[in-house]
């Protein structure tokens, strides 16, 4: 049985991927990760869809909690 997947959205950062998944794009095409990895939510990134850290640089501001 595989890890069960987590995504956390990280306070003014990114999101978060733990667990076997498989990242795919608009034409199917697999993004190669690793078992742990961040995706940008500020939309700056310069590898995207990846987080560089550019949100800590433009003081990205989002700190969302669930209900």
């Amino acid at each position: 049985m595989s890890e069960k997947v987590t995504i956390k959205v990280n306070d003014n950062g990114s999101y978060r991927i733990k667990g076997d998944v498989e990242l795919v794009d608009a034409e199917g095409n697999v993004f190669e990760t690793k078992s742990s990895f961040s995706l940008c939510r500020c939309g700056h990134s310069a590898n995207k869809p990846f987080c560089d850290g550019t949100h800590k640089k433009i003081d990205f501001d989002s700190e969302p909690r669930a209900k």
